[in-house]
């Protein structure tokens, strides 16, 4: 059988080096197909968590579904819109070609060796997770990564993995908001389920942008905002959504009736912040005492100059979430692949940004967390003073792999 080689670039990794699949373009579950997409959306979660690889027309490396994929090692190629239309039936993604085959293709290359990598420089890290079963995962990993401490949940994604629809709840009303606070509690008491002694919970409270909140909202209006992106979300909608301090405080008591003294085990974080003064009053909307410990996310540059003032407003942890980030610090989306050589990872502007922040925090004596892509650990933790990462599943499972193969027989065991 003849086939037809179509060139792509490949926006998240995997461990395999080819996948072979049906394509599937209903944006339905189906086990083991690889998903066929124009965009990456919310909506999609189902779709694309029971897929085996992803193939779409438009998006960057770091999108909130990418970051899914990411997480659960489902690779995912960006192509030509006009190509998409030619991929029907049975297809191989080539990963190390970062090319899609219609038709019989040759075996897979094998990938290159690599140096061997290491946790030695690394204090700790905190592992982001879509649900319960990455818990499972890393926490079977043999030998045992020791450093992973903390695993790091977002709201959403907790709301996606349940059915869960938080605006339609938050706006039916205080008892709507609080069956759905206990909902997300409910979610969360089960992955508490799978922690080891020592380890413990981190959710950043919910952050859907207008756009994403659209696709997952049935009964209610939600506003068409012209830039999303730098629209209502994250600290600022926490302070302007009424009735979401009820549900976080229904949230907050069904953890400790349900946990006990293992709710301290449990924290949050605040996403999408920029200075103190919205830092103080979002504690006050929440309820929050002053010694209940409260996480922030540093992802604008405001968030990065006021650091030093989250620590000393009682901020408990800092999180750097270098996604967003590294999108407003160089003024490239990170969604759109036409600015994709302008989004880096590691430019000079950025690393200043980690360190100062991981500075500020040293200084305070608050823990920071450097959220890193796999292909970053290394330059970040020669470049930046940070020893404690953020890193998602399926990347720290394939660095332990290579840590594991390069170790002596006896270790390994």
């Amino acid at each position: 059988m003849s086939h037809r080689e179509v060139q792509g670039v490949l926006l998240v990794d995997s461990p395999e080096r080819s996948v072979r699949g049906t394509c599937d373009r209903t944006g339905k579950p189906v086990d083991g197909a690889i998903l066929v997409v124009d965009t990456l959306g919310p909506e999609l979660y189902d779709a694309i968590v029971t897929s085996s690889a992803v193939i779409c027309a438009r998006g960057g490396r770091t999108g909130h579904m990418q970051s899914l994929c990411r997480s659960r090692g489902i690779p995912v190629l960006r192509i030509d819109r006009f190509e998409l239309d030619t991929l029907v039936g049975e297809v191989t993604i080539l990963l190390d070609r970062e090319s899609v085959v219609l038709g019989e293709a040759e075996p897979a290359p094998q990938p290159p060796e690599f140096p061997a990598a290491t946790f030695d420089d690394i204090e700790s890290i905190c592992v982001v997770v879509t649900d319960a079963t990455d818990i499972r995962s890393t926490n079977a990993l043999a030998p045992r990564v020791e450093r992973v401490n903390s695993y790091f949940i977002r709201e959403e994604f907790l709301c996606f993995a349940a059915g869960l629809s938080p605006i339609d709840a938050l706006r039916a009303g205080v008892h709507e908001a609080e069956r759905y606070g206990a909902a997300v509690a409910s979610e969360l008491c089960s992955m508490v389920n799978e922690l080891l002694p020592g380890q413990r919970l981190v959710m950043r409270l919910l952050d859907l942008r207008s756009d994403d909140a659209a696709q997952i909202t049935t009964g209610v209006h939600v506003v068409d905002e012209p830039n999303p992106e730098l629209g209502l979300h994250g600290a600022r909608w926490l302070l302007h959504e009424r009735h979401y301090p009820h549900a976080f405080r229904a949230l907050r008591a069904h953890v400790r009736e349900r946990l006990g003294a293992d709710a301290g085990r449990v924290s949050f974080a605040v996403p999408f912040i920029n200075d103190r003064d919205e830092f103080l009053r979002l504690r006050r909307s929440l309820g929050l005492r002053d010694d209940t410990p409260l996480g922030v996310f540093v992802e604008t540059p405001a968030a990065v100059h006021s650091a030093a003032e989250f620590c000393a407003s009682g901020a408990g942890e800092l999180f750097v979430g270098t996604k967003d980030l590294i999108q407003f610090y160089l003024a490239a989306d990170r969604g759109n692949h036409l600015v994709s050589s302008t989004y880096q990872t590691r430019h000079p502007a950025v690393l200043a940004a980690l360190r100062q922040t991981v500075e500020s925090g040293r200084d305070a004596g608050v823990p920071v967390h450097v959220f890193a892509l796999g292909v970053d650990v290394d330059h970040y933790l020669r470049h930046v003073p940070a020893r404690r990462l953020m890193m998602c599943t399926a990347e720290l499972r394939q660095r332990a792999r290579k840590v594991r193969a390069s170790a002596p027989a006896a270790l390994k065991s």
